[in-house]
């Protein structure tokens, strides 16, 4: 039985939740990648759709994020090119509208989106602080960018999902992956969680602290651009996607390891908020 106003409350949650990560044109793109008729990359009882439709992903990202800046070659692609200050949000709204095309959306659309992203990456390319040059479209790079995602969004799948994948599911998951990744350039992606977990350990010694990784850090973990009534919320984003991350990440971004804080109150708010999270967007 409804409670007599929680589901307007939880109708204008949603709404404003969706609105957030979705942007303004988030009903509209909704309806064109569910509705649309046509072949897609993904049947309907493929891993990835049950990832990238969990509201685990909220605190994947971050986490994500976190992880990537840890490469200086991708951080200075980043920090020199993106919008991630002055237009934090509409990266976001870029970026999870990117991940419902290609996981959701008609096979046509899904190749438009990553034909747009690699234009985009064509154009990205310069000089590391450390006097480097990078390109975006470096297919090692494209590989450090991608496998950081995909190990972020399935361990907070594994962690906070509605219904956690068996090892089968995460090895189709990231073979899935797989999927996008070749499209967007990646050569010879990981197609396994143990392939995952290898490519991410020969990326360590090519990871390290940069000021710009610190910065970026502080400004996504201190200092995002939220209403004070918000803060709360997202502190909690906040500490459950750095208690996702391994040990060896957080002394080069100066992030505390606090194994029995995270292990209970951090864990048991993260499920708590996820599980808000997930309450409200399942009426939008």
């Amino acid at each position: 039985m409804a409670v007599p106003g929680l589901t307007n409350v939880r109708d204008s949650l949603g709404q404003r939740l969706f609105g957030l990560v979705a942007g303004p044109e988030g009903p509209a793109n909704r309806a064109r990648i569910h509705d649309t008729p046509g072949e897609r990359w993904f049947a309907e009882d493929r891993p990835i759709r049950r990832v990238h439709g969990d509201a685990s992903m909220f605190v994947g990202g971050l986490r994500a994020l976190l992880l990537q800046s840890l490469h200086p070659l991708a951080m200075a692609g980043v920090a020199e090119h993106s919008d991630y200050r002055g237009d934090p949000w509409g990266r976001l709204q870029r970026t999870s509208t990117f991940l419902a095309v290609t996981t959701f959306g008609p096979a046509v659309d899904a190749q438009r989106a990553v034909d747009k992203v690699r234009g985009i990456h064509r154009r990205v390319h310069g000089i590391a602080a450390d006097g480097r040059p990078y390109e975006a479209s470096d297919p090692h790079l494209l590989e450090w960018v991608h496998i950081a995602e995909i190990d972020s969004f399935l361990a907070a799948h594994q962690r906070y999902g509605a219904a956690p994948l068996d090892q089968e599911g995460r090895d189709g998951y990231v073979a899935d992956t797989a999927r996008v990744a070749e499209a967007l350039g990646v050569i010879d992606p990981p197609r396994t969680e143990s392939e995952l977990a290898q490519r991410l350990s020969d990326f360590r010694p090519e990871l390290h602290s940069t000021p710009a990784a610190r910065d970026a850090a502080r400004y996504l973990l201190l200092t995002p651009p939220l209403p004070m009534v918000a803060r709360p919320a997202y502190g909690v984003v906040a500490a459950t996607s750095v208690a996702m991350l391994p040990q060896w990440a957080r002394w080069p971004l100066r992030l505390p390891y606090l194994p029995p804080v995270e292990a209970t109150a951090v864990r048991v708010a993260g499920r708590t908020l996820v599980g808000g999270i997930r309450w409200a967007l399942n009426r939008t």
